[in-house]
């Protein structure tokens, strides 16, 4: 076994105990913080691949902002975890059922010709002016571009529906309607009014 396979086995290890404490921790800002801890055993594996701008990403997207909020949202709502765990093991059989689907797909797809040394071998060192990220880009907006528009669309539409479930209108929450600022007239909102100078009470003596 070289140096580079002792240390993809070391980050896997890692990553798996750290995928299992996110299930099994019953503190829920424990369970973020084996998610933190497997994020960073991912990347340090995309590292290995060579693929330096995934491994960046998942860092900076997915440990410095998503699980940080995470964080703060699991710390300032005050989770009541008794009542949390209440018909916690009701859900037991269907859980299996859809571990064991999920267990045997992946078995299925490593067991393949496809993800074997001769399939998927080992990348071969880069010249020091190869940018990971240029070929990634390529990859993107020219191979998988109708792809990738698609993935676009539907992540849009994912946020549209979000914020129309979401939305109340509240009795005592004033919102503006666009609308009816367009179509809006001078005549309607300011009125002029012609009043006779008057003059001052000094001057009427007089």
């Amino acid at each position: 076994m070289d140096f580079a396979t002792g240390i993809f086995y070391f980050f896997a290890a890692i990553l798996t105990f750290a995928a299992l404490r996110v299930i099994t921790a019953r503190n829920p800002v424990h369970s973020a913080l084996f998610l933190v801890l497997a994020f960073f055993t991912a990347a340090a594996l995309w590292l290995l691949l060579e693929a330096e701008f995934l491994a960046i990403a998942l860092v900076l997207v997915y440990v410095g902002a998503v699980m940080v909020l995470f964080l703060f949202v699991v710390m300032m709502l005050d989770i009541n975890l008794d009542r949390l765990r209440e018909g916690y093991w009701d859900y037991l059989v269907p859980a299996l059922i859809v571990a064991g689907v999920m267990v045997a797909e992946m078995t299925l797809i490593l067991v393949g010709r496809y993800f074997d040394l001769e399939g998927m071998p080992i990348p071969e060192p880069r010249p020091a002016d190869y940018s990971n990220t240029r070929e990634l880009g390529l990859l993107i907006y020219t191979y998988y571009v109708y792809p990738f528009e698609i993935a676009a669309v539907i992540l849009l539409v994912a946020i549209v529906a979000a914020i129309a479930l979401t939305l109340r209108q509240r009795k005592d929450t004033k919102y503006i309607d666009p609308s009816k600022q367009i179509n809006v007239r001078r005549k309607d909102r300011v009125r002029l009014v012609s009043m006779p100078s008057e003059p001052k009470a000094g001057e009427e003596a007089k």
